[in-house]
């Protein structure tokens, strides 16, 4: 009897993972507005009777989508930063998973960014919508910090204000990707990433990589990036309980 209800808890955390990762796809494709759940249903192969159960409402699938959109996010930030031992290039790593299509994996980058405009967009007039945006954005700037506080303590970096200074690359990596996303001609992925190192690079103390690029694969991607002992990002349950 317990292993069947242990099999059948897993099953059903597989189908909640593929729903949200059609949910990812199908809202960066067409935006939520005109998303039906329908629509996530049929990408998953699931019903939209089984989409509410799990989530609810279009709304909550959002946010969870997005969520798990993160999730995965850090975890391979997190794996390819491992690698790496200067916090220096760890914060240049960070910032160019950040700004251009990575690995074969994160196939979904603008849809990602997508899933963010519109949970900006719906954040003044949704509380829950609105705690769930605070929790996502206090962890990415807690990421930063904590990766800045490396640095000073292993004299790579400045000594600044490490959370005013995670607040302002954080606010600048937003409003660049916005104007990637829509597609701004003088903002390409190679002038984000320009523009954020170099305002790293100033105020942290290090050289900027000057004329430098974001690696950019055969496939499509987005940003990525622990020192030989990385702090893993706190989940989102963590984010918010803080």
């Amino acid at each position: 009897m317990i292993p069947t209800v242990v099999t059948r808890r897993k099953l059903s955390e597989v189908r909640r993972r593929q729903i949200l990762q059609a949910a990812v796809t199908v809202i960066g494709e067409r935006g939520l507005c005109d998303t039906r759940i329908s629509d996530i249903a049929e990408r998953a192969g699931a019903s939209s009777a089984l989409v509410l159960y799990y989530f609810g409402s279009k709304d909550r699938l959002l946010a969870e989508a997005l969520a798990f959109s993160e999730e995965r996010f850090y975890a391979e930030t997190a794996e390819e930063i491992a690698t790496v031992e200067s916090a220096t290039e760890q914060l240049i790593r960070l910032i160019e998973r950040s700004c251009a299509p990575g690995s074969a994996s994160r196939q979904n980058w603008h849809d990602e960014w997508v899933l963010w405009l519109d949970l900006w967009a719906r954040s003044p007039r949704d509380p829950e919508v609105a705690r769930d945006r605070e929790a996502l954005d206090r962890r990415w700037r807690e990421t930063i910090a904590g990766i800045v506080r490396t640095g000073q303590r292993q004299g790579e970096f400045s000594a600044i204000d490490v959370d005013d200074f995670a607040l302002r690359l954080s606010i600048m990596l937003d409003g660049l990707a916005i104007q990637v996303v829509l597609g701004d001609p003088e903002v390409p992925p190679e002038r984000m990433y320009e523009i954020c190192v170099g305002m790293a690079a100033s105020e942290l103390g290090f050289e900027g990589r000057a004329g430098s690029r974001p690696r950019l694969p055969a496939a499509r991607r987005r940003p990525q990036g622990a020192r030989p002992r990385a702090q893993r990002p706190p989940s989102r349950a963590e984010a918010r309980s803080r």
